[in-house]
């Protein structure tokens, strides 16, 4: 089944370069440097592939944007990422600066609706992605909270207030509840979406093989890309 992004609706992908020493480095100190690099790879481009068209997601009236860091690696990307994904390097600054710089940019590039989400939740339904579009209908802005306090989705609608994202202590557990609060001053209207995971820990990395076979198990064939089950050991599974 095939679900398109509304009139004017923006998914934006946030995700770094693969370079071990640089991502997953709370899974590096148990598993080392060069293999969360390679699961970091395998998350971002899984990640994609259940975005694309192929996972069912359709740009049509929208578009789809892999927001990268560093700025300096487009041409890394350029040669890898599918071509419906326009690419974008992140400003500079903490998450909620850069997370401001992308989503002012899209509405004034006329976009209605933005929706962002990282690549790290390999397991996210594509119907959880529709649910943030379709509740952005009725609420300013729509949260996916994330297990560890802070959030696996976010997403609102013109016009943004950037405020909302200020003054918060990123990658700590308070980022959830900085961020209400921070709704609640500013008086927007949010919906909140069933809590999910991340994958940035060696416990949410076994949280996460645990999860695949149970859904294997319950017959969920496509439950996670080619790349993960390999890296899981899942590959006669899968």
């Amino acid at each position: 089944m095939a679900w398109p992004l509304p009139e004017g609706g923006v998914l934006g992908i946030f995700a770094k370069q693969p370079q071990p020493g640089t991502v997953k480095t709370r899974l590096a100190v148990e598993l080392g440097e060069a293999r969360a690099a390679e699961i970091a790879e395998a998350l971002l481009f899984d990640t994609l592939d259940v975005w694309s068209v192929a996972g069912g997601l359709l740009a049509e009236g929208g578009r789809k944007v892999l927001v990268f860091a560093p700025a300096d690696a487009g041409p890394w990307f350029d040669t890898r990422v599918p071509s419906e994904f326009a690419l974008q390097p992140q400003a500079e600054g903490d998450l909620g600066e850069r997370l401001n710089q992308f989503i002012l940019g899209e509405f004034a590039n006329g976009a209605s609706k933005v929706v962002v989400i990282g690549a790290d939740s390999p397991t996210l339904d594509p119907t959880y992605l529709v649910s943030a579009f379709l509740l952005l209908d009725h609420k300013d802005m729509v949260i996916g909270p994330a297990t560890d306090g802070g959030f696996v989705l976010l997403g609102v609608k013109a016009p943004f207030n950037p405020a909302i994202l200020e003054g918060i202590d990123w990658s700590t557990p308070e980022v959830l509840a900085q961020l209400v609060t921070n709704l609640q001053r500013i008086q927007h209207t949010v919906a909140l979406l069933p809590p999910w995971y991340d994958v940035d820990t060696p416990e949410s990395w076994r949280m996460l093989r645990g999860h695949v076979m149970g859904m294997l198990a319950a017959g969920k064939d496509d439950a996670i890309g080619p790349r993960l089950a390999s890296l899981l050991e899942l590959g006669g599974s899968h």
